[in-house]
C-alpha cells in the first residue's frame, strides 16, 4: 500500500513539472530573432547573414575512421555509430516552428545554445542530449539533439538554421549521421 501511494505521489509530481514546462514555454515572451523592416515586408537575420551550405561531396558523406579522437563541451568522444536519416533544416521564426516560435527549444535552451547549432530529433531515436554531427552542418561539428518537433519521427532530423530562407536551401537530405558517445 505504501508503495502505491509513493508511486502515485511521483506521479503526479512528474505530471506537474511536465505540465508547468509546457506552459512556461507558451508563455514566455522572446525578444525578436529577426530585425523587421515593415514597410518593405522583409526581414534580416540579426548579425551576421551565413550561406546555406552547399550539396555534399562524396568525401564529406564519408563518415569519420574509427579511432577517431574528438572534443564536445570539454570532455572527450568517439563515434559509436554511423546511421542514416533524411535531414531537414527549420529556422526558429514562426514560419517554420508556428506558435511555439518563442526562441526555446523542447528542452527549454535558447535557440543560441551551441552559436544556433543544434539539431531536433525523434527523442525515441535519439534521447535529448544525444551528440551527433551531420555532414554539411555546422562544419561538420558534434551538435546536441535539444529539440524535436512534430514532424520528425523516427529516422528523421532537422537542423536549425538562422533564418527560414536558408533552412529552404538546405532542402530534404538522406545522409550518413554519426552518433558520439563520451568517454567518460
Amino acid at each position: 500500500m505504501r508503495l502505491a501511494v509513493q508511486a502515485a505521489v511521483a506521479a503526479v509530481a512528474l505530471s506537474l513539472t511536465v505540465w508547468s514546462a509546457v506552459l512556461v514555454k507558451q508563455m514566455t515572451v522572446a525578444t525578436p530573432l529577426v530585425e523587421t523592416n515593415a514597410r518593405a515586408g522583409t526581414f534580416e537575420p540579426m548579425g551576421p547573414s551565413p550561406e546555406a551550405p552547399p550539396m555534399l561531396t562524396a568525401e564529406q558523406m564519408r563518415p569519420p575512421p574509427a579511432g577517431t579522437v574528438r572534443w564536445f563541451d570539454g570532455r572527450k568522444v568517439h563515434p559509436v555509430r554511423t546511421v542514416w536519416m533524411r535531414v531537414t533544416a527549420y529556422s526558429p521564426d514562426a514560419r517554420s516552428c508556428g506558435r511555439f516560435a518563442d526562441g526555446k527549444t523542447a528542452t527549454m535552451h535558447s535557440v543560441w545554445t551551441n552559436a544556433m547549432r543544434l539539431v531536433a530529433a525523434d527523442p525515441k531515436i535519439l534521447p535529448y542530449g544525444s551528440i551527433i554531427s551531420v555532414p554539411g552542418y555546422a562544419d561538420g561539428e558534434i551538435v546536441p539533439v535539444l529539440d524535436c518537433g512534430g514532424a520528425i519521427k523516427g529516422m528523421r532530423l532537422d537542423v536549425l538554421m538562422p533564418t527560414h530562407a536558408i533552412a529552404r536551401k538546405w532542402g530534404v537530405r538522406d545522409i550518413p549521421v554519426t552518433i558520439w558517445a563520451y568517454d567518460d
